[in-house]
């Protein structure tokens, strides 16, 4: 597995060795003694499975109670995930980070506690795989509008054809959002 760092100090692309031959594709999508060679975590409490279609966002969603870390990848179809930076004391605050993942790539996406996460469905569906740390605390949860102009996330789908929760749809700008000290 090769690991590289994004422009989020803490939020890291971890691209799986992907075996090919004439059946298909093999990898690997976690491995205990590799997370843990390279200090990632190892424990997880809860993994998650969506499945969504093309010009879907989710997000971008973040747990002030019980923060939660993500390994994120795509099962199958594409996606553009995106990372915010969430702790106000952090000198990338507000910053985003936004990685294509594909079924075929394989690339996973680590987003460390103090981040929100989001992501657009690319293809006409996705599945979409995610590791977290810690468990669901629905007092905790808390939501960014996905077009707060203030994080300027370049979405590759036009406004009006964005398919949006109503929750999504009403969240907080960065301005008025409780987020991480």
């Amino acid at each position: 597995m090769k690991i590289e760092e994004t422009s989020l100090p803490g939020v890291l692309l971890i691209m799986p060795r992907i075996h090919s031959d004439n059946r298909g594709t093999f990898w690997e999508t976690w491995n205990h003694k590799a997370f843990e060679s390279t200090g990632l975590p190892c424990t997880w409490v809860q993994d998650n499975f969506s499945v969504s279609k093309k010009n879907v966002i989710r997000g971008i969603h973040y747990q002030t109670i019980n923060p939660q870390g993500k390994l994120v990848r795509t099962t199958h179809g594409a996606v553009l995930d995106v990372a915010v930076d969430l702790r106000r004391h952090s000198p990338c605050f507000g910053d985003h980070v936004a990685v294509e993942l594909t079924g075929e790539n394989g690339r996973m996406l680590w987003i460390p506690e103090g981040f929100g996460h989001a992501f657009l469905v690319l293809s006409d569906v996705a599945g979409f795989a995610y590791k977290v740390t810690d468990s669901y605390n629905p007092q905790g949860e808390r939501t960014i509008v996905w077009n707060d102009p203030e994080l300027a996330i370049a979405w590759p789908v036009v406004p009006e054809e964005a398919i949006v929760s109503e929750k999504d749809a009403n969240g907080a700008t960065l301005e008025t959002a409780e987020v991480f000290a």
